[in-house]
């Protein structure tokens, strides 16, 4: 070729110039930048070797190897760069470029043992191998997830549940949350549980519960019901409501005895619809309202539970049949000829607006506005606003019958595609996949917008003002009467729950974030809450609780963002040493182009099976399981409707199981394929109790990014609360296709998105609800992609493994074949295409591999050992390393040692190729992998947090602060009303700077009585007022030294008496005695966790005769529900409570 080959110098050392054999090579070498000579920190022992060398030719034998490489005994990074943060002890990755370089023996956990996957004999004494580091970690997306003692970027919470492992809670998982005045309940696939707030800072009860809460607060629990979708408070009568999936409504009693045995029992409950009650509420008549499947809505009258509530125990089917048949079903009454004017719809949740005595009911895609007292339908809109005249069919069993339509046509095109041949069912498998894409193209534009805004979730202001919250994150405020007054949008996720607290919005987001507004709409704050959908907010004990899907539950200060979130961070931070726990686990990871082949048990033993005995995890990763077009047209039509997996991928895990002695001493966790490509994963049963949360991904490369010939899987696992990924890949082939395989690996790298795969093993595990994760796909193409993290950039480990593909360069066959037979890999290192490439900074950027002392692994002849297998035919491929194991863990600088803020340290024990193993063209090679994982002992940092807010004398100070309610005054003690009066009830509130908060409640109503001073106060539901009286507005804000006025105003109002069998015991009658009921007008501040309140008594007197009221002193506070005596008063000054 006209060109010279020999040594030349570059830098300070001498390189040898291999000669062009042809065209190709200088194409494929146009695919590789030119990488200058880097700044070396340390000196390279390849560069040693070669100028030892420089006199010798290439082709003379040469007398040493990498084995004879001495161990360097000095440190190998320079710590020059500073980092900004103290919590943080790294900000870049090494990117100089060194060859490679040597990690040191970390020192281990003194009490390393077989429990944790490592050797009881080795575990001090184990020799890392040399790794070789990519340039380019720093940068973008490549950069090391930033980790601390306590998370930086969000306010310190108490961890009242700790995440838990999914496949813990299985038939567990917790759906809802709500908070009383001591407690706070969470209800969940099995019953309800709640903790005691004296009890939220306690040590968790360890192995006396059930997987997954052994870190938690104590707790009690219900026995088991039906799953519990919504929960409701009624605090008048000490009582929790829930829903439940099997369509029951329960009681449940909120006091219980700490040493009360558990589980706990329900108390009344009833059949109240047929299918889910989807949501519950108390109006401001104390009226039940309840909606679920079809957009059903019934009302339960407080007169019926009340009666129900006081039969004895014995009597409860006769409790719940009184309850039962009492109901008023809003949605027949709203029916006229088969129309309806509310949609078909699910009910979505119901808001009862106390301000005006009004209930709001949503749905996906409208809103209905009904009257408490009257149960009249006042207005029904759409999300837009606009006033909407339905004419909804109440079809429930429509859904059914398009169900049945769509089994039959499924079933039928299985059978015309089991009639044909083999590529007649290739044929109907393209076209359905075809058909399928078309379908989802065809929807319109509208119809995805129309879907984007769906209404997920409602919550009632201080100020009176609704919000709802969308699909596309949109947040819509409206008034009273249902009139759109703005939207904003501050997340571009799905809302999922609201809570409101004070003159403060909490907003909580699919992507676990959650937000704070002010009433106006305008953004306070944000944090990541939760790694997963917070699906509902509570407030409580000065907390806003959030859960997570996955079952945590976090407490989030009511003053945050401030000045305690800095006091706790640095306290906590100061306690790291208490609560810092360190672990260490050995991984197996292998992987192998079978070639479309199958393997024998010694071929699996010998790769596999000989040395996972100090292994906790073993991950294998096969390409070219199973190739063709037909079989790729068929995978990639399966995974457009969620299916995956073929019988020939189940011959492999099984085949690999038995190798690794499965259900004995190894427990498959799960596995991907995306058509030839496969992925699983294996745990040490020893261990398994740390191990969970298992997820998988496919991103497809092949024929326009879409066919799985080429691609990745992977698998992401929670290992001590930390997450490690796995993605097996099989990247673009050919010697000179450099620039494609590095854009597979950012596709791959980019698009990896992780969710619940069908073949996981744990899938009944999937635990979060259906609507959280359409909404979570739904989401997808609004989300902002600027601001959502990568699932791999995210992860505190990622093992990229695979057949990449990465040729050997300017070499030809015969001189590659002469390096191999003489050992010299670190000649062929030199010419390696992905190390090239790694040093330039383009592919596996900042990832590391140890050094290869092994043969290249590409292309062998089937069934010869030995490298006389090399490929010897007429293409004569020049052998490669096609087949690796590169990662990185969370060391991106000079720091190696593991801690909180560095929790993954990783070294390479083990790296070798399988050369005994002759049933593919690639041989196997597998990497051993020694992590030592720094993780936080939730129970005792609970602890620490509690002792925090006591021994800190700002942070207490800060919390007495926020007792702080202004003082204010109302007009009257005592109003007297008599048929249709209204009397002005007036409230001032005398502060000078800050809004006080108000809501008006009823305590009870009771009859008066001639002879007694003192009578009996029967509270309704929620505090309710009686049917006879209205207050508008009954809750609201009052501005610094401004009044507030409120209307008492008397109403008409026939009751009817109990139903039997449909037939009314007494008929409509007139109740002529007098009545008087206790209201409580209560007062909080802005942001108060406290209550001060006025007492009014209000009495209705029939006839017209004059009424004394005697003036004496009350201070009494609220008691625990039932009947109660109250006396009278006409103090108008604050009564101060808790």
């Amino acid at each position: 070729m006209g060109m010279m080959m020999g040594w030349y110098r570059n830098g300070m050392a001498w390189r040898w110039k291999e000669p062009f054999d042809d065209d190709k090579d200088k194409e494929a070498l146009a695919g590789l930048s030119s990488v200058p000579p880097p700044q070396r920190k340390m000196h390279s022992y390849s560069q040693q070797l070669r100028a030892n060398s420089a006199h010798k030719r290439h082709h003379q034998v040469r007398k040493h190897s990498l084995d004879d490489i001495p161990k360097p005994s000095d440190h190998y990074y320079n710590n020059e760069d500073s980092s900004d943060d103290d919590i943080f002890a790294r900000n870049s990755n090494n990117a100089s470029g060194e060859d490679y370089i040597i990690t040191h023996s970390q020192r281990l956990d003194q009490n390393l043992s077989l429990d944790s996957g490592c050797p009881p004999d080795d575990s001090r004494n184990f020799q890392p191998l040399p790794e070789f580091i990519g340039a380019g970690g720093s940068n973008s997306i490549f950069k090391v997830p930033m980790r601390a003692t306590v998370h930086p970027r969000r306010p310190p919470c108490l961890e009242l549940r700790p995440h838990p492992l999914r496949e813990t809670q299985v038939g567990k998982f917790l759906r809802n949350i709500a908070c009383t005045d001591k407690q706070l309940w969470a209800g969940q696939e099995c019953g309800v549980r709640f903790w005691r707030f004296q009890d939220a800072y306690q040590p968790g009860l360890g192995t006396k519960v059930r997987r997954g809460d052994e870190d938690a607060a104590p707790f009690q629990e219900s026995g088991n019901t039906a799953p519990t979708i919504c929960l409701l408070v009624d605090s008048a009568n000490r009582l929790v409501w829930s829903g439940h999936k099997d369509g029951k409504i329960r009681s449940w009693k909120m006091d219980h005895a700490a040493d009360e045995p558990s589980p706990f029992k329900e108390g009344l409950s009833w059949q109240a619809h047929r299918g889910s009650v989807l949501s519950i509420v108390m109006s401001s008549y104390g009226d039940l309202w309840s909606g679920g499947e079809g957009g059903v809505i019934k009302i339960w009258p407080w007169e019926s539970i009340e009666k129900s509530l006081s039969l004895r125990p014995e009597e409860k089917h006769m409790a719940a049949l009184l309850v039962e048949r009492s109901f008023i079903d809003l949605r027949s009454q709203v029916t006229v000829n088969g129309n309806c004017n509310i949609s078909s719809s699910d009910i979505k949740c119901l808001v009862s607006d106390r301000v005006r005595a009004k209930v709001w009911c949503a749905q996906p895609l409208s809103f209905s506005l009904w009257d408490a007292r009257t149960k009249e339908l006042l207005k029904v809109f759409n999300i837009e606003g606009q006033t909407e005249n339905r004419v909804d069919m109440p079809s429930s069993d429509q859904g059914g019958a398009v169900e049945d339509e769509m089994k039959v046509k499924f079933v039928s095109s299985s059978k015309k595609e089991k009639s044909g041949g083999f590529l007649q069912r290739s044929r109907n498998a393209i076209m359905g996949a075809a058909d399928a894409v078309r379908r989802v193209a065809t929807r319109g534009a509208g119809a995805f917008a129309e879907d984007n805004k769906r209404t997920e979730a409602l919550v009632l202001a201080a100020d009176g003002t609704i919000w709802s919250g969308c699909t596309n994150g949109l947040l819509v405020q409206w008034d009273g009467s249902g009139v759109r007054l703005q939207d904003v949008s501050h997340h571009p996720c799905a809302v999922q729950c609201f809570c409101a607290f004070g003159a403060r919005i909490y907003v909580g987001y699919v992507s676990g974030m959650v937000q704070v507004m002010d009433l106006e709409g305008n953004l306070v704050a944000g944090w990541m809450a939760h790694n997963g959908p917070v699906i509902k907010l509570a407030a409580g004990d000065g907390y806003i609780f959030s859960l997570a899907t996955h079952g945590g539950i976090r407490g989030w200060s009511i003053s945050s963002p401030g000045p305690i979130d800095s006091l706790l961070r640095t306290d906590l931070a100061e306690k790291e040493p208490i609560y810092s726990r360190q672990d260490n686990v050995r991984m197996l990871v292998g992987t192998w182009n079978v070639g479309q082949g199958r393997a024998s048990q010694e071929a699996l033993m010998s790769w596999l099976g000989s040395v996972v005995s100090d292994v906790g995890i073993v991950v294998v990763g096969l390409q070219e399981v199973e190739m063709g077009a037909g079989f790729l047209a068929m995978s990639a039509a399966k995974e457009t409707v969620g299916l995956e997996g073929s019988s020939i991928g189940h011959w492999w895990l099984d085949t690999i199981g038995k190798a690794l002695d499965e259900n004995t001493t190894f427990e498959r966790m799960g596995s991907r394929q995306l058509a030839g490509l496969l992925v699983s994963l294996w745990v040490r049963k020893s261990i398994r109790t740390h191990v969970g949360d298992i997820d998988a991904a496919a991103v497809p490369c092949g024929f326009g990014r879409a066919i799985g010939n080429k691609g990745g899987v992977g698998l992401r696992i929670r290992v001590y609360d930390r997450l490690i990924c796995f993605v097996n890949c099989h990247l673009a082939a050919h010697l000179e296709a450099v620039n494609r395989r590095n854009a597979d690996f950012d596709h791959i790298f980019r698009n990896m998105s992780f969710s619940r795969s069908s073949n996981l093993l744990n899938n009944a595990a999937a635990g979060a609800s259906a609507a959280v994760q359409t909404t979570r796909v739904t989401n997808a193409a609004g989300v902002n992609t600027e601001e959502t993290k990568l699932d791999l950039a995210e992860a505190d480990m990622v093992v990229f493994l695979g057949d990449f593909n990465y040729r050997l360069f300017g070499i030809s066959y015969d001189e590659a074949r002469d390096f191999v037979s003489q050992r010299c890999f670190d000649w062929l290192r030199e010419k390696d295409q992905l190390r090239a490439e790694m040093k330039a900074g383009k592919v596996f950027q900042g990832m590391r591999e140890a050094i290869i002392r092994f043969p290249p692994t590409y292309k062998f002849e089937r069934h010869r050992p030995g490298l006389a297998g090399y490929d010897s035919g007429e293409k004569k491929r020049i052998p490669a390393w096609c087949d690796r194991v590169i990662y990185r863990d969370n060391r991106s600088g000079p720091v190696d040692e593991c801690s909180l803020e560095c929790p993954i340290v990783s070294s390479i024990l083990l790296y070798e190729a399988c050369m005994d193993v002759t049933e593919s063209d690639h041989k196997p090679v597998r990497c051993k992998f020694h992590s030592t994982i720094a993780h936080v002992d939730r129970s005792v940092r609970r602890q620490a947090f509690g002792e925090v807010l006591q021994v800190n004398k700002k942070v207490k100070a800060i919390l007495d602060e926020l007792r702080y309610v202004p003082e204010t005054v109302v007009s009257t003690n005592n109003i007297v009303l008599q048929n249709q009066d209204t009397s002005i009830l007036r409230i001032t509130n005398k502060c000078e700077k800050d809004k006080a908060i108000f809501r008006i409640v009823c305590e009870g109503q009771s009859t008066v009585k001639d002879e007694e001073d003192t009578a009996e106060y029967h509270p309704r539901g929620s505090f309710g007022f009686p049917r006879w009286l209205e207050v508008t507005p009954a809750a609201g804000i009052i501005k610094p030294e401004q009044s507030v006025e409120v209307a008492v105003h008397h109403e008409e109002f026939h009751t009817l008496e109990d139903l039997v069998d449909g037939i009314p015991q007494n008929w409509w009658c007139e109740d002529t005695r007098d009545k008087e009921v206790v209201l409580t007008v209560s007062i909080n501040g802005s942001c108060s966790t406290e209550t001060k309140s006025h007492q009014i008594r209000v009495r209705h007197c029939f006839s017209a005769k004059t009424v004394r009221i005697d003036s004496k002193s009350s201070t009494n506070k609220k008691s625990q529900g039932g009947s109660r005596k109250i006396s009278s008063s006409s103090d108008a000054i604050d009564d101060s409570r808790n």
